[in-house]
């Protein structure tokens, strides 16, 4: 039914010519041109590149999110029997026992009670 109704309005636009091979050359050109834009159409799908998100590779002394946090607050921990100090992202802070836990507010307090900067642990 679609197919007459089709067939109908090309006879229209073809003011109205009763060869018939007249209008299937129209219909079999527009297949044509329609199946090649959509050859073209799935060539440029095929060419585009997909987004690509680069992540940066944590490296072994990265911090964890809670470290980043204590490291804005610049604080330095050392140990009562040691003579070292750690900032509060550094990993030396996990072996020193809740107990020997010294707690200094920055860097120059600890260096003046006698503590020197572990080999580690590096500055901000």
């Amino acid at each position: 039914m679609i197919l007459n109704h089709i067939k109908e309005k090309i006879k229209d636009l073809v003011l109205k010519v009763e060869e018939p091979p007249v209008y299937l050359a129209i219909l079999i050109i527009l297949v044509a041109f329609i199946s090649f834009g959509l050859g073209r159409l799935s060539l440029i799908e095929e060419r585009r590149q997909g987004v690509k998100i680069n992540m940066p590779a944590q490296t072994q002394g990265t911090a964890s999110v809670g470290a980043v946090l204590d490291q804005n607050q610049n604080t330095v921990v050392a140990s009562k029997n040691g003579t070292k100090y750690y900032f509060s992202w550094c990993s030396g802070i996990s072996r020193i026992s809740a107990q020997n836990k010294v707690v200094f507010s920055s860097s120059k307090e600890a260096e003046q009670a006698g503590y020197s900067i572990a080999a580690n642990c590096t500055a901000p």
